[in-house]
């Protein structure tokens, strides 16, 4: 009997016929969709159904994509429609052919599920992952399920470890020809803590040199990056941050930009719409961008407060410990600053606002916000006795007069000039403030709340939007008299965020005095 049939490894696969390409104008943040008819031939013939994941190949270039089916005529029978983000990732243009397929099977997401059952990682488990990940081979359901493992089953050293070393080896990496290279990060969650302008203008003007990639926000109002674009352009290429800083000796860019970590800025962009921020992936982000970046001199402000994102002393040592045990072994020196995260630092939350505070404090304008300049000389003061640039107890004394003598803010225009030039922040069209009901004295700020208040107006997308805050723990106020403003590009913005409001009215305690 004569065998016709080839066993299915050996078989040949048949490419269906190519569709046409068409841009839809659907954004669709960065994940790649497609949408084809139900009656489609290429659907009918591979059994691709919506929500099927979807091989797109047009030349040279495939990109993994999401598919939704449609009825209607948005796309011809022999179309295959495209969102923002795949149009741009294939490099079409209207009319192109291409062919559409079931991707590879996505073999790393069984070491996610196995994670997901209690299973410790290997390095080349998270190297699998990771590679699927950074090539977009991940949906954004399979990255929350990814990031959902290591948050309820947390990482342990040597799985961040791992991680780490993975993400730095997927992206690029900076050298420099001196040391030290010094860096200094916050673990966040306290609305307004924009010190990492102050202190790279700072350390750079006193002769040390510090490349500054920062993040867009994950959870918060604003990122430094956020809040620096409004000062000055954040999105520079690998040459043009070493032409920067060999120049001034420091920078504050955007660290996605340049794809330090590509892995974690698809993570992050997942991470933002979870309002998720997990221990272990959060040593690994914040690490690997310091290693790719070339930092051997490592300061990490940890804020602590009952609203902050780390509510005791022992939660913020406990990540400062982690924190340090990882990076001591890629032979980064760290030092631990815990810092008061009882309430806002400064004025503004949100980019512009904050913006406005670095500036504020560089210019030493009258009425600038004393405690954002304490905090900043603090840190840089750190980062100085650090790198040996200051003796043990004078770094914050220094850095305290090199802001007051006006060397931080020449530097700090030298840098934005070489970014590509120093701007003005942009102002809200539309504000409203929040008043005191009665004499009294203020007791407590909400940082979560308070926070979420200038989310809900529109920052970080809009960056004039956000919250500005007009008393501080300890003040004492009358009734009528403002405590904080909400600043929106949109009327319908200042109403969503006075709906909240309403249902949370101790965002800002006033006791008697």
């Amino acid at each position: 009997m004569t065998n016709v049939g080839a066993h299915p490894e050996h078989r040949t696969r048949i490419s269906p016929m190519p569709l046409r390409a068409r841009p839809l104008g659907i954004h669709t943040l960065d994940e790649p969709v497609a949408f084809m008819r139900t009656d489609c031939h290429v659907c009918r013939s591979e059994g691709l159904s919506s929500r099927s994941r979807v091989l797109l190949r047009s030349g040279d270039r495939t990109v993994v994509a999401t598919l939704y089916q449609v009825s209607s005529d948005l796309v011809a029978v022999d179309e295959v429609g495209l969102s923002e983000a795949a149009w741009s990732l294939l490099g079409v243009v209207h009319g192109n052919p291409i062919t559409v397929h079931h991707p590879d099977p996505l073999t790393s997401f069984a070491h996610v599920r196995s994670r997901i059952f209690g299973n410790r990682l290997s390095p080349g488990q998270f190297r699998e992952i990771l590679d699927d990940v950074a090539a977009r081979r991940y949906s954004s359901v399979e990255t929350t399920a990814y990031l959902v493992s290591g948050s309820s089953f947390p990482l342990d050293e040597a799985e961040t470890v791992a991680l780490t070393r993975v993400m730095v080896d997927l992206g690029e990496t900076l050298t420099w020809p001196n040391t030290p290279i010094v860096d200094k990060h916050c673990v966040g969650g306290l609305p307004g803590n924009r010190t990492t302008p102050i202190v790279v203008a700072i350390a750079a003007a006193l002769g040390l040199t510090m490349p500054k990639t920062s993040s867009r926000a994950i959870t918060s109002p604003a990122g430094t990056a956020d809040a620096m674009e409004t000062l000055a352009p954040v999105d520079l290429d690998l040459p043009a941050i070493r032409r920067v800083v060999e120049r001034e000796g420091g920078c504050v860019v955007w660290g996605g930009a340049v794809g330090l970590s590509p892995a974690d800025d698809l993570l992050i962009r997942v991470e933002r719409v979870l309002d998720l921020d997990s221990e272990g992936q959060l040593v690994a982000s914040v690490l690997s961008k310091k290693i790719a970046a070339g930092a051997t001199h490592l300061v990490l402000d940890i804020p602590v407060g009952p609203t902050a994102k780390l509510r005791t002393a022992a939660a913020g040592e406990a990540l400062a410990g982690r924190l340090a045990a990882v990076a001591d072994q890629f032979g980064i020196a760290t030092r631990v600053v815990i810092t008061d995260g009882t309430q806002p630092v400064g004025r503004g939350i949100g980019p512009a606002l904050e913006g406005r505070d670095v500036l504020a404090v560089l210019q030493q304008t009258p009425g600038f916000p004393e405690d954002l300049r304490a905090r900043a000389c603090a840190l840089a003061g750190a980062v100085l006795e650090l790198s040996g640039k200051a003796s043990p107890g004078e770094g914050v004394v220094i850095a305290a007069q090199t802001v007051a003598n006006g060397r931080a803010w020449a530097k700090f225009q030298a840098i934005c000039e070489a970014q590509g030039g120093l701007r003005t922040p942009p102002t809200a069209p539309y504000q409203h403030s929040l008043t005191a009901l009665s004499y009294g004295r203020v007791t407590s700020i909400d940082n979560r709340r308070i926070a979420r208040v200038a989310k809900l107006a529109g920052a970080p997308g809009s960056k004039s939007a956000g919250v500005e805050m007009h008393v501080r723990l300890g003040d004492e106020v009358s009734s009528g008299q403002p405590l904080y403003t909400i600043h929106a590009e949109t009327p319908g913005e200042i109403e969503y965020s006075l709906d909240y409001v309403a249902a949370k009215p101790d965002i800002v305690g006033v006791g008697g005095a």
